[in-house]
């Protein structure tokens, strides 16, 4: 769905590299829609097809432990059965949640729901500043709906927040995406049914207390995610979660109970992202049936947002790397840039950004990266190789830059934070 709203903006900047597309380019939902939902039945088919060659059993029910080794399966005809093993693996991810607000669920959806939404939502609201919310409005505006975002306090928690704010500024301001912050929604109520149907929202000035209404024809919810560890018998067995979010605490995937690991979204204090469950996941089998040692570092994961203009980054945001080493102890390189592919359309010279955090007692070695601009995850993939060895500024400055290409940039940043000196772009 990113791609299909950047898709739609590169229809509009051809015209300036010569291209006659009509001065009206049309969007249709439902089209989109089926494409997606039939690569997710292929993908599904593919992973089913692979565990049978590889001769994984496949049980499809909902699972919860009975005993230390047993665990009792419940299929969609209620049918009951038994396993025994002697490692269990708890891999069960997290779902959408859902605000304490009046109207929520019975007019309200979640990003989940969005993916597979049979009509074109219109008019919509998203509810949260994660970066589900973010990426969802940026591709809703990028094929030409009107998007508004409720932003209880900070945008993308947890994210370096110089770029959330330059992310949050962009949206805005380039994107005409409509913010409501600080606000949180109160009560839902439907003004007309229909699909999509007009819904009326009543938020509340988080500041102020001011009550905000609007309508909209759908509301979506992405103000975080739970958990799925309840109901799946953990109390039976001994292992401890954190009450408060339902998250596992584990050592190296380890529960408390030596015979049962957790990997994934559910794990406490790690990142959430697949491809950190996958690779947490690889290297605990291999470690217990292939004699391996080495387990998954948490810390130097690259990892992208998608939103309209994307950002990439590796280790630690700023505010964690003083919160970590101390003010003095780091060196923030930064600029700003102007990719060659936006100068004919005459975009904005100073939003895209790159940004490295040194470590000064370190020979500066890099511990935090950060891009803002197109291709983010492309650029963002090939530097976390070298972090994750411990690059220093010396060898991002000794590395040739491919011109013309944002990722050049990064090899010649020399303006520190700490000068005070401009970053802005002076031209191409």
């Amino acid at each position: 769905m990113h791609r299909a709203a950047i898709l739609g903006e590169s229809l509009e900047d051809s015209r300036k590299f010569g291209w006659n597309t009509p001065e009206k380019i049309h969007h249709t939902w439902e089209k989109m829609t089926e494409e997606i939902q039939n690569y997710i039945a292929s993908l599904n088919w593919g992973y089913r097809v692979a565990l049978r060659e590889k001769k994984v059993k496949y049980f499809n029910g909902y699972a919860q432990f009975v005993d230390q080794h047993k665990i009792k399966a419940v299929d969609k005809k209620q049918n009951e059965t038994f396993h025994t093993a002697k490692h269990f693996i708890i891999a069960t991810g997290e779902r959408p949640r859902y605000p304490d607000c009046m109207g929520a669920r019975e007019f309200g959806i979640t990003s989940d729901d969005l993916f597979s939404l049979p009509y074109c939502p219109g008019k919509t609201l998203l509810v949260g500043a994660s970066y589900v919310s973010l990426e969802c409005a940026g591709f809703l505006r990028g094929i030409g709906l009107d998007v508004t975002v409720m932003v209880r306090s900070i945008l993308l928690r947890g994210f370096d927040q110089d770029i959330a704010e330059k992310i949050g500024t962009h949206m805005s301001e380039q994107c005409e995406i409509k913010f409501i912050r600080p606000c949180i929604p109160k009560k839902i109520e439907q003004v007309e049914s229909g699909l999509p149907g007009l819904l009326r929202v009543t938020g509340s000035m988080v500041d102020s207390g001011e009550l905000v209404v609007g309508e909209y024809n759908t509301v979506i919810f992405a103000v975080g995610r739970d958990a799925c560890t309840s109901n799946i018998g953990l109390n039976a067995v001994g292992v401890r979660i954190n009450p408060k979010n339902g998250k596992i605490p584990t050592t190296a995937e380890q529960t408390n109970i030596p015979h049962i690991f957790a990997v994934g979204d559910i794990l406490e204090g790690k990142l959430e992202l697949t491809p950190v469950a996958i690779e947490a996941g690889t290297l605990l089998a291999n470690r217990l049936y292939g004699n391996g040692q080495r387990q998954c570092d948490y810390q130097n994961v690259p990892t992208t947002v998608f939103t309209p203009l994307e950002y990439g980054c590796i280790g630690y945001s700023e505010e964690k790397a003083i919160e970590k080493y101390g003010d003095d102890n780091i060196e923030v390189y930064h600029t700003n840039f102007m990719p060659l592919e936006w100068t004919l359309p005459k975009k904005n010279e100073n939003i895209c950004y790159a940004k490295i955090i040194c470590l000064k007692p370190e020979d500066e070695r890099v511990v935090g990266f950060h891009y803002l601009g197109p291709n983010a995850g492309e650029v963002t993939q090939g530097f976390a190789v070298g972090i994750k060895k411990g690059a220093t500024k010396a060898d991002f400055d000794s590395t040739i830059g491919i011109h013309p290409t944002c990722s050049e940039v990064f090899t010649t940043l020399s303006v520190t934070r700490r000068s005070g000196e401009s970053i802005r772009q002076k031209g191409c």
